[in-house]
C-alpha cells in the first residue's frame, strides 16, 4: 500500500471514514505515516503557529505501555502504529520564527516579538488549551489523509495523560488531545450515524 495509488477526494474518505478496534497485522510504511502527517500539517493555524507535534510509536514494548494508559484498548496494542498528537506552545513561541511566513522576511522580527507579546500575558494553561484546540484540527486532517490512503484510524480520547507523558518523556506542560492507532482495517466498523444537517444547521 502507498499514498501514490491513493485516489480518494475529500468527500470520499469522509464518507468511508469508519473508527474500528480491529487491525491487521500488517505494518504501514514510513512513508506512508510520513505522507500522512505532512498532509495533516496542511491544517489552517491561527497566526500559522502550528502547536502540534507527533509521535509515531510502532515498538511493541512502548504499544503495551500506551495501552496501559489507555486503559486496556485493544486498538492501541493491536494497530502497527500509534500516533500521539500533543500540542507544545512552549516550543512553538520559543521557536515561532520559523513560522513566520518567507514573504513577511522583511517583519520577521517585529512579528515574531508581536506574537510573543500576544500570548506573554497568558497563563501557561491557557496557552496550552489554545495549542490543543489548534491540534484538533490536524487532526481532523490527519484521519481524512490516512483514509484516502487506505488505512483505517480510532482516535481515542480516553487515557491517562500523565502516563502517557512519562512514557513518552514528554514535558509536563504539554497536552495531549488523541491517540490515533492506525493500520489496514480488519472489521468494517459501523457506519455513520448522524444528525439530519436540518437538526445542526441553521441558514439565515
Amino acid at each position: 500500500m502507498s499514498f501514490e495509488t491513493a485516489t480518494l477526494t475529500v468527500t470520499e474518505a469522509a464518507e468511508a471514514r469508519r473508527s474500528v478496534r480491529a487491525f491487521t497485522p500488517e505494518p504501514v510504511p514510513e512513508a506512508d505515516l510520513r505522507e500522512i502527517l505532512r498532509v495533516a500539517g496542511l491544517a489552517p493555524s491561527a497566526f500559522n503557529v502550528q502547536p502540534w507535534r507527533w509521535i509515531v510509536v510502532r515498538e511493541p514494548e512502548l504499544k503495551a505501555q500506551l495501552g496501559a494508559a489507555a486503559y486496556g484498548q485493544k486498538q492501541v496494542t493491536g494497530a502497527p502504529a500509534v500516533i500521539v498528537l500533543y500540542s507544545d506552545m512552549a516550543d512553538a513561541l520559543e521557536r515561532i520564527e520559523e513560522t513566520v511566513h518567507p514573504g513577511m522576511a522583511s517583519r520577521r522580527d517585529e512579528v515574531a516579538k508581536s506574537l510573543r507579546g500576544t500570548w506573554a500575558a497568558r497563563t501557561e494553561a491557557d496557552r496550552e488549551s489554545w495549542g490543543a484546540g489548534q491540534s484538533y484540527i490536524a487532526l481532523g486532517y490527519l484521519l481524512l489523509a490516512a483514509q484516502s490512503m487506505g488505512y483505517a484510524t480510532s482516535p481515542m480520547l480516553g487515557f491517562d495523560a500523565a502516563e502517557v507523558k512519562r512514557v513518552l518523556g514528554l514535558p509536563e506542560h504539554v497536552t495531549i488531545p488523541a491517540l490515533v492507532a492506525i493500520g489496514v482495517a480488519d472489521e468494517e466498523g459501523f457506519p455513520h450515524h448522524r444528525h439530519a444537517l436540518d437538526r445542526v444547521a441553521t441558514f439565515k
